[in-house]
């Protein structure tokens, strides 16, 4: 590995998760969280088998005890002093298209556990380790990464819940740009802005072609892009869709 920094990515699964996972392992020994271990089992397998370094730990990114439980669980993998080069946060929840006044409260209830919270109590274990990184002179600037949405910026009716906490998402990471950009720890905001290429998406658009997806692979590439840019040309926010998204 050409750096004793790690990667942590929470929220990996079959697209965005899984191809940042893959991208960054390239570099750094990747630890993959997601609450189903299903999730990262066979990416860290793949991983693993091919001289990488890849760690599954199952979490549940809105529960403050269980993050905590796998930092320590990272700890006691790769040290006491470890570091982070860089951090992705791609979890997200209360992904339900549905008229308001039909909105289930615990649907609203888990997108802001999942975005609002979920990112909250990322970042504050992953900082930590990512000022570690600043310290530990990353050959990049330690990044924390936050996936949004079309939602992030454009509330769509009959998603309240989900844009409700994708805007939470994107306010955090802001105002956590503001006060960690000048320690020396990059972070971003990404807009999504279309469907991505997923098995789950398979059959969706398929009447407009393959370019009407985003590619996961491409997202990954942008985060990497994102992670090495040097202090003096820092990005908050990007977006990314395919040519023919309306926007």
């Amino acid at each position: 590995m050409a750096s004793k920094l790690i990667a942590i990515v929470a929220g990996v699964g079959a697209g965005t998760g899984a191809s940042v996972a893959r991208k960054f392992a390239a570099t750094y020994p990747v630890v993959l969280l997601a609450r189903n271990p299903d999730n990262f089992e066979g990416i860290a397998k793949e991983i693993n088998e091919r001289g990488g370094k890849a760690v599954g730990i199952s979490t549940d990114i809105s529960d403050s005890k269980s993050v905590k439980d796998a930092i320590e669980a990272i700890k006691k993998e790769f040290g006491p002093d470890v570091g982070a080069a860089a951090a992705i946060f791609n979890a997200s929840g209360g992904f339900l298209r549905k008229p308001f006044l039909e909105l289930p409260e615990d649907v609203f209830s888990t997108a802001l556990d999942v975005s609002a919270k979920g990112g909250f109590l990322f970042s504050q274990a992953t900082l930590p380790l990512l000022l570690k990184g600043v310290q530990q002179k990353s050959q990049h600037p330690p990044s924390l990464i936050f996936t949004g949405a079309t939602a992030s910026v454009k509330a769509n009716a009959l998603m309240a819940s989900f844009a409700t906490g994708k805007w939470a998402l994107r306010s955090l990471s802001q105002s956590l740009a503001r006060e960690f950009g000048p320690q020396g720890v990059h972070v971003s905001h990404a807009i999504i802005d279309g469907v991505i290429d997923i098995p789950r998406t398979k059959e969706w658009l398929k009447e407009l072609g393959p370019e009407a997806k985003l590619s996961a692979d491409g997202i990954a590439n942008d985060y990497w892009y994102l992670h090495t840019q040097p202090v003096t040309n820092f990005t908050w926010e990007i977006d990314l869709r395919p040519a023919i998204e309306k926007w």
